[in-house]
């Protein structure tokens, strides 16, 4: 693994372990923050996989864009494709007034990207 991709995957870590910390808070949880580090951190780690494989990586926060051109490589993520498009909400529209997560986007968000953080680990071997 690259210093670059070494870093996307730390900074991918970071949010990951930001959101799973937050999603379990008992007094004043903040279910943006939950989402919001949820979908930077499937972002991140799909940034270090397009990194790892040698692909552009765009500045934008749309995973199913940011993912597409894996799917040559790993055409059965296609199904799961869905699942990036909730997640992807969370990533600009939860940082502005008129709009606030739920328990339920929040625990919803951290499945999605438990799900996705396995895949994309286990499509680089070596990495953990």
């Amino acid at each position: 693994m690259n210093d670059l991709v070494r870093e996307w995957v730390e900074k991918a870590e970071g949010d990951y372990r930001t959101a799973e910390r937050e999603s379990i808070v008992t007094k004043d949880p903040n279910w943006d923050a939950v989402c919001f580090h949820a979908q930077q951190a499937v972002e991140k780690y799909a940034k270090a996989v397009l990194q790892q494989e040698g692909l552009p990586v765009h500045k934008m926060h749309d995973l199913s864009s940011i993912l597409k051109p894996l799917l040559r490589t790993h055409p059965d993520w296609e199904p799961a494709f869905a699942s990036l498009e909730r997640l992807s909400v969370f990533a600009v529209e939860l940082r502005c007034p008129g709009e606030a997560a739920t328990q339920r986007d929040a625990l919803e968000a951290v499945r999605i990207m438990r799900e996705w953080r396995e895949r994309l680990r286990m499509s680089t071997p070596g990495w953990f």
